[in-house]
C-alpha cells in the first residue's frame, strides 16, 4: 500500500547547485521531512502545467532534515538525462514544484550493531549517505563502495569518505580508484571487514551481480531497485518484478509500493524481463 506518511504539496526550491555531472537540489517541505527515511523516494510533476509530460518522475531521497527554526528540507541528487530530469534540473531557487513524498519502503535498520557494507552505483548512491549516518548512530561499522563508469560520475566521494569507516571507489575506465566494477571488490571487502549485510542502490545489472555474491556467502542483501515507475502509487503495474515471498510463492511485485527497497536474495533477476516460470497465476 502507499506510504501512510505521503503528502502532496507545492514545494519551493531553496537551492539548485551543479556538482560534477549532477544537480544537488534542496526543497522546503515543512513537516514532510519528519516522515522521510533512507530508501524512500519522491514523485515530482515535471514540465509545468502546459507540458505533455503528464507522468511524474521518481527520485530517490538523498537526505531529509529539520532546521532549528522548524523548516523541513528535502534534498535530491538529479542526473539530467531524460526530458523530465532535465526540466527539473533547469529550475531555479524560488520556483515551486508539485511533489509527493515520502513514497515506497525504506531500508531496514538492524536493532543491534552490525558490520554493514553500502554499495552505490553512479547517482544511485544518493540515498546511501543518510543511511550511513543512521547506521553509524546505531553503533554499526559502515564501509562503502562507490562505482561508476568514470570518475566524474562518482557522487560526493569526499562526503562518503567522511561518513564511513572506509571508502572504496571503482571505475570502469580506471580514472579513479580500482579499475573494474563494484562486484569485483566485494568478495575481499566482505571477508576483510566481516560484513553481516549489504545495502545497495544503483543499476539493475549491478544489483543482480551483488545478489549473486551475497547468495554465495549467505549474507543479507537489501537493495533499492531502479525500475521505471509511471505512476509511483501502485496503480499502473509497469514497475513489477518477480519476487519470491516468505511463503515461497513467486509474485509480480510492484516496486513503487512494495519497494523500492527489497530483499535482493528474493528477487528473480532477469535481463530479458520475461515472466519466469512458477510465478503465481502464470
Amino acid at each position: 500500500m502507499i506510504n501512510s506518511k505521503a503528502v502532496q504539496m507545492d514545494a519551493e526550491i531553496i537551492s539548485n547547485k551543479r556538482i560534477g555531472t549532477y544537480n544537488h537540489m534542496v526543497f522546503s517541505v515543512d513537516e514532510m521531512a519528519n516522515g522521510c527515511r533512507p530508501g524512500n523516494f519522491v514523485a515530482i510533476a515535471v514540465g509545468g502545467p502546459a507540458s505533455s509530460m503528464v507522468l511524474r518522475r521518481a527520485f530517490a531521497i538523498y537526505r531529509a532534515s529539520m532546521r532549528a527554526d522548524g523548516t523541513g528540507l528535502l534534498e535530491l541528487v538529479v542526473a539530467p538525462l531524460g526530458n523530465g530530469s532535465k526540466w527539473l534540473a533547469s529550475q531555479v531557487a524560488g520556483q515551486k514544484v508539485n511533489l509527493i513524498a515520502p513514497l515506497g519502503t525504506a531500508f531496514g535498520i538492524p536493532t543491534q550493531p552490525v558490520n554493514a557494507l553500502l554499495v552505490g552505483g553512479g547517482y544511485g548512491s544518493a540515498p546511501l549517505f543518510a543511511l550511513a549516518e543512521t547506521l553509524k548512530s546505531r553503533g554499526c561499522r559502515v564501509d562503502m563502495v562507490l562505482g561508476a563508469s568514470t570518475a566524474g560520475k562518482i557522487y560526493a566521494p569526499l562526503e562518503g569518505k567522511r561518513s564511513v569507516n572506509s571508502l572504496t571507489i571503482t571505475t570502469d575506465d580506471g580514472s579513479a580508484g580500482t579499475t573494474g566494477r563494484v562486484s569485483d571488490v566485494l568478495p575481499a571487502l566482505i571477508q576483510e571487514h566481516e560484513i553481516d549485510l549489504i545495502y545497495s542502490c544503483g543499476p539493475m545489472a549491478m544489483l543482480e551481480a551483488i545478489t549473486a555474491i551475497t547468495q554465495q556467502v549467505g549474507i543479507v542483501h537489501q537493495c533499492s531497485v531502479e525500475e521505471a515507475m509511471a505512476c509511483g502509487i501502485g496503480v499502473c503495474m509497469t514497475c513489477v518484478l518477480p519476487v519470491e515471498g516468505d511463503d515461497g510463492v513467486i509474485r509480480m511485485t510492484r516496486t513503487c509500493v512494495d519497494g523500492p527497497v527489497m530483499n535482493g536474495n528474493k528477487v528473480l533477476w532477469s535481463k530479458s524481463r520475461d515472466i519466469p516460470d512458477g510465478v503465481w497465476g502464470k
